[in-house]
């Protein structure tokens, strides 16, 4: 799962149709006269300095966000703002309502998408946050994909409806989305993942892992495992764990429907009747429990 970096403008007003001339002007036309068919589109840039604290938060309740961590002083934020309405004045006017609040408290900066209630389902933004590596970033999102990328402290990531992703981030990762999957790739520090419907993605994390999906499967491959150790847990899902090869834990496997596959000499094993192995890996010591109702375990 090796991600690219995104590149300025890449993320903001893609996946949206366009406004220029051909079919979609054609389509544009038929629609014409009906309810919320005009539509308008801007993108604005805005600059902040790094908070005293050394933390930004951001809420976006409707639209895809990017925070991405670079060798810089201020906070860079580009917002593509898009808005239907039934005239295009009306359109244009909402793009002008639709603004990026922003407050400083406690040290912390806070920059927060403001859409007025009457027109927040006709109105959404999607950011391009760029700021220091070494800023704390917490972003709640409720309808929308958040990416977060090249940070070098904690992070926080909540998501109501789209799926989180956590590139080349060092430090403490806490991760909640309701109906999306959780993807974290070149990640180090202590990782919590949680989703209610989605699968959760992990590779070349160095650290502990709590990972809990109620539908879905957990994969994770982890390169350095940390002292608290690692706990996967599933209702409805596949789990698949790979180790490294020199691994000092006891080993705790358990599935209510289904079946434990093993790759690794476990020393001291037991396996009982009621879909549980136990061992040790190594010297032992650190705790690697995987649990999972329906569904298969898989060690390697």
């Amino acid at each position: 799962m090796k991600r690219k970096r995104e590149e300025p403008g890449d993320y903001l007003c893609s996946g949206e149709p366009g406004h220029g001339h051909g079919l979609g002007a054609f389509i544009r036309s038929l629609l014409a006269g009906i309810p919320w068919s005009e539509r308008a589109e801007r993108v604005d840039t805005h600059s902040y300095k790094a908070p005293r604290g050394g933390v930004v938060r951001v809420h976006n309740a409707n639209g895809k966000t990017l925070v991405v961590g670079e060798d810089r002083d201020d906070v860079l934020v580009r917002s593509c703002k898009r808005a239907r309405a039934e005239s295009s004045h009306a359109a244009a006017e909402l793009l002008d309502a639709i603004r990026i609040v922003d407050t400083e408290s406690a040290g912390a900066l806070e920059l927060e998408v403001e859409t007025p209630r009457k027109w927040n389902r006709h109105g959404s933004a999607n950011l391009e946050v760029r700021l220091p590596r070494s800023l704390r970033v917490e972003v709640v999102a409720s309808n929308g994909k958040v990416s977060i990328d090249g940070i070098r402290a904690a992070v926080r990531a909540r998501s109501s409806n789209g799926s989180v992703s956590v590139v080349h981030v060092l430090g403490d990762i806490e991760v909640h989305t309701s109906n999306a999957k959780v993807e974290c790739c070149d990640t180090c520090g202590r990782l919590i993942a949680r989703s209610s419907n989605g699968k959760i993605e992990l590779e070349e994390h160095r650290g502990s892992i709590d990972a809990s999906t109620s539908n879905g499967l957990i994969q994770a491959r982890v390169d350095e495992v940390g002292p608290e150790g690692i706990l996967l847990a599933t209702s409805n899902g596949r789990i698949v764990l790979q180790l490294p090869d020199k691994t000092d834990a006891d080993v705790d496997l358990h599935v209510d429907n289904g079946v434990i596959r093993n790759d690794r000499n476990l020393a001291r094993a037991t396996r009982e009747t009621n879909g549980r192995v136990r061992g040790t890996l190594g010297r032992g010591g650190i705790p690697i429990k995987l649990r999972t109702s329906n569904g298969s375990i898989c060690l390697r």
